[in-house]
């Protein structure tokens, strides 16, 4: 069973940025699957960001160039550093963990990008 906490949102004014960080419990973090999903009132929940237990990474084309994920196995815990964010970043973001068989969701924190 793994837990996972995610912290960091808030509002923040366009062109601003936040960092979103994922807590994990467990005993063998350095093998999950990590990412980052958002979903906005009405929409499906959407891929942001990915990065393997080898630390490869993929992101949504809407944040190329403005978010980097990254990890830390020591902490068990996941980033994602959001720059220049744009009222349409506005969404819950969740964190999630996977080991190819099982996987897992965070609660979510709500972000909101406004003026």
């Amino acid at each position: 069973q793994v837990q996972l906490v995610e912290s960091g949102g808030g509002l923040v004014q366009p062109g601003g940025s936040l960092r979103l960080s994922c807590a994990a419990s467990g005993s063998i973090f350095s093998i999950y699957d990590m990412g980052w999903y958002r979903q906005a009132p009405g929409a499906q929940r959407e891929l942001v960001a990915g990065i393997s237990s080898v630390s490869s990474t993929n992101y949504a084309d809407s944040v190329k160039g403005r978010f980097t994920i990254s990890r830390d196995n020591a902490k068990k815990t996941v980033f994602l550093q959001m720059n220049s964010l744009k009222p349409e970043d506005t969404a819950v973001y969740y964190c999630y963990a996977g080991d190819g068989v099982k996987g897992w969701w965070g609660q979510g924190t709500q972000v909101t990008v406004s003026s």
